[in-house]
């Protein structure tokens, strides 16, 4: 069964489309910056902002001017999705499906309504699902429709979900992403458990002090073989395996050695029936904490050798949440379109217990025929996408 990716769809903070983010990977530009729109932090904190009101993200979400307050969640989520499903169309000969994901849904609006200006029906708009919800009504998907949320792998989940139900014959077509707006709790809370850089995120950096959050929203669109023969999209990748695993290790680290995450690959690689020589590239989650750099590098040591070429983006957006999984899956199709490795950016020194390497100068024409990509949560929730050309 053939799972094609036909549709792209994307938003963060060094781009509100994937020809931006594109142009932003190739000069190596982060949009990582002080967090200019929200109030009552606890520190001056830096993140991939996306520098646009929610007023200015509804203009481009919907062309018009809404009278209605919607969480920028959705807004960013909204944006994305539209660019994914393109010139799609509802017909009653494909199976379409709807897989959303995030983590803090509306909380936005809820953490308003101690303002004056904004009422207690915000709290309407707090549910995980309304987002998925209201993509849905818009894009008229009745078929199914479901929520995601494993914290920083829910959107990797959804794929997974959508590809499963894809192989199962469950659906032919899936509208699958995810998305997360920066809010005042996630940022607080992340500085609360020590993990927040107060400079920029030094992904696989032995001086690595944590992670600084971003935000934004993809959306990718996948077809078998008989929506692709009735839609005439193009692809432009495939997903060739995944698999995701519990190490149950910590309801916050990931288990020192990486049980989970080298578990997490494996299958994945089981599933697109590959051997680990055959894979060009690891796009890592790579959060830049002390605990999960460890876990996750040693992860990739054992399983693929000292030699294999990875890198974070994360310091290019931030971590995104809910929506890296997705965003990462996009970054790195775009590794295999370009035959570009994006490079790890604000390393400075090797991590003396690994002897696997960062790649943290930009490698251009090299040949990337396969790419793995790793999200991984809090609890454990760690999963693996694998893309081909």
């Amino acid at each position: 069964m053939s799972i094609s990716i036909t549709g792209l769809g994307i938003v963060s903070a060094i781009g509100m489309n994937l020809e931006e983010n594109l142009n932003s990977l190739q000069n190596l530009k982060s949009g990582i910056s002080s967090i200019d729109l929200i109030n009552e932090l606890q520190e001056n904190f830096l993140a991939g902002e996306i520098k646009l009101t929610n007023q200015e993200l509804s203009l481009i979400a919907f062309e018009k001017d809404k009278q209605e307050v919607f969480p920028r969640s959705l807004l960013l989520s909204l944006i994305a999705a539209k660019q994914a499903w393109g010139e799609n169309n509802i017909s009653p000969k494909i199976k379409t499906v709807i897989i959303g994901a995030t983590t803090v849904g509306g909380m936005d609006l809820a953490e308003k309504i101690l303002e004056k200006d904004v009422r207690i029906q915000s709290l309407a708009h707090n549910p995980s699902g309304i987002i998925t919800d209201y993509l849905a009504d818009y894009f008229h998907l009745d078929e199914f429709k479901t929520t995601v949320s494993t914290a920083c792998s829910s959107a990797a989940n959804a794929i997974i979900l959508g590809s499963r139900m894809i192989k199962n014959g469950l659906a032919d077509r899936v509208l699958v992403g995810g998305g997360d707006a920066l809010t005042k709790f996630t940022v607080n809370g992340f500085n609360s458990l020590r993990i927040y850089d107060t400079g920029f995120c030094k992904p696989f950096d032995n001086n690595r002090q944590g992670l600084n959050l971003g935000e934004g929203a993809a959306y990718i669109v996948l077809e078998n073989d008989k929506s692709l023969s009735i839609t005439k999209n193009k692809k432009v990748a495939s997903i060739l395996g995944w698999g995701n695993a519990n190490d149950a290790y910590h309801q916050t680290a990931s288990s020192p050695n990486g049980e989970g995450a080298q578990k997490s690959m494996q299958l994945a690689l089981e599933e697109a029936g590959l051997k680990p020589e055959y894979i060009d590239y690891i796009n890592a989650h790579g959060t830049a904490t002390v605990n999960n750099d460890l876990s996750e590098g040693r992860a990739i040591e054992t399983l693929f050798g000292k030699n294999q070429l990875f890198s974070s983006t994360k310091g290019y957006t931030g971590h995104t949440l809910a929506a890296a999984g997705v965003i990462e899956c996009i970054y790195s199709i775009l590794s295999i379109k370009n035959n570009t490795v994006f490079p790890t950016l604000n390393h400075n020194t090797l991590m003396p217990e690994l002897k696997v390497k960062p790649v943290i100068n930009i490698k251009k024409d090299i040949t990337i025929n396969t790419v793995l990509t790793n999200s991984f949560g809090f609890g454990g929730n760690n999963a693996t996408i694998i893309i081909g050309k």
